[in-house]
């Protein structure tokens, strides 16, 4: 029987950036205490089994020294206005299956003549960012009257997705890595990241965090792309990021969906402030997160008074039961984009794009699912 000698701290690194415990993977893994301290060496099938476990690469556990891994894209993530380290395995996946589906949007809106995106790098961090927010806000046509005839916010989430997606961005919303719903994004890692590009800019959303959070990720994402910039990052409706790029998307996002100028006409101080929050959410279709930001933007409540309804409001909204996950191929839409989807099966159908491909950007592997999929869509 063949043993590996692996090195101690490239098995303590990988346990480490699994963001799992030895005790967990002890449990699967027996002698890995011992591997850990060089008293024993694992078989490869063991090795490789506990590559696969902490998904990682198995040639990673054979170099002389753990690597440094980095995000791909810049990123704005912090805590305490000290950059995060160690990125997840399910966040840097989660990155490269962005980049690989973007890489073959760009090769087909080339392929059908599609022009350059225009809004993509149209501003810059010195813009005036009201009048960015409302460029942004007029091109998806998700202005505030817009908003006002939809019955809740939670549908105006749904369309201002949409919207972003029939504009030309790539929307993707999803709370797993791929379609593995055994491996969960964790929204404390991060938000949402947006990869720029003038063929196929493309924002993805972790659909694990909270939608009344998820309006304002979308809102920031899309600044960035209105920047030209890809990013990562982990900023909330009450975030207060330290990095100039980040505080004017920051700005922007806020600006976009719920305007300064009108949230001061529209305010009434006299009213106690949670009757407040939820009247103006009413009217602006957004979430009572987002509306309790912009009336301390208005200067209307304090920065404590902020926080502590915040907190507040946050726990009240994490009570509230979820709904159930819905009809799987608008799902599978959703986490991959409608833009992007009906794009990848009319390829495939047309024989451009070879089905194994196809499955593999999607994340399944039937073919029913894949004609259901293009059902749903209407291209079949």
């Amino acid at each position: 029987m063949i043993r590996v000698n692996v090195k101690p701290e490239l098995l303590r690194w990988a346990c480490e950036r699994s963001r799992q415990t030895t005790s967990s993977l002890a449990r699967k893994f027996p002698k890995l205490e011992l591997w850990e301290r060089g008293e024993a060496n694992p078989t490869l099938k063991q090795l490789e089994s506990f590559a696969k476990a902490t998904r990682l690469p198995v040639g990673y556990l054979f170099l002389p020294e753990p690597p440094v891994e980095t995000v791909p894209i810049p990123d704005f993530r912090t805590i305490g206005n000290e950059y995060r380290g160690h990125p997840s395995p399910n966040l840097l996946d989660t990155i490269y299956i962005c980049q690989q589906r973007q890489e073959w949007y760009r090769d087909f809106a080339r392929s059908v003549g599609e022009e350059p995106l225009s809004f993509v790098g149209s501003a810059d961090p010195t813009s005036d960012i009201v009048t960015v927010a409302a460029t942004i806000r007029h091109s998806l046509k998700f202005d505030i009257e817009e908003r006002r005839r939809l019955p809740t916010w939670t549908e105006a989430l749904r369309r201002f997705v949409e919207q972003a997606d029939d504009f030309g961005v790539m929307v993707m919303v999803s709370g797993v890595v791929g379609s593995n719903n055994r491996r969960k994004l964790d929204p404390e890692e991060f938000r949402g990241f947006a990869l720029a590009d003038e063929f196929a800019p493309l924002v993805f959303i972790n659909g694990a965090d909270t939608k009344s959070a998820q309006m304002f990720t979308l809102a920031h994402e899309l600044a960035h792309l209105w920047l030209g910039e890809s990013a990562l990052s982990d900023v909330g409706p009450i975030s207060s990021p330290s990095h100039h790029v980040e505080k004017w998307c920051d700005q922007v996002a806020a600006e976009l969906l719920v305007p300064l100028s009108v949230i001061r006409k529209e305010s009434r101080q006299s009213d106690e402030l949670d009757v407040e929050v939820s009247r103006l959410a009413r009217l602006f279709k957004v979430s009572t997160l987002v509306i309790l930001r912009r009336i301390h933007d208005a200067g209307d409540i304090s920065r404590e008074v902020l926080w502590d309804a915040f907190f507040a409001e946050l726990e009240r909204l994490r009570a509230i039961p979820k709904g159930s996950g819905g009809n799987f191929y608008w799902t599978q839409a959703a986490r991959v984009s409608k833009r992007f989807a009906r794009a990848l099966v009319i390829s495939t159908l047309e024989g451009q794009t070879l089905h194994r491909d196809a499955f593999r950007l999607l994340g399944f592997s039937k073919l029913a699912t894949f004609h259901e999929l293009g059902h749903s869509l209407g291209v079949l």
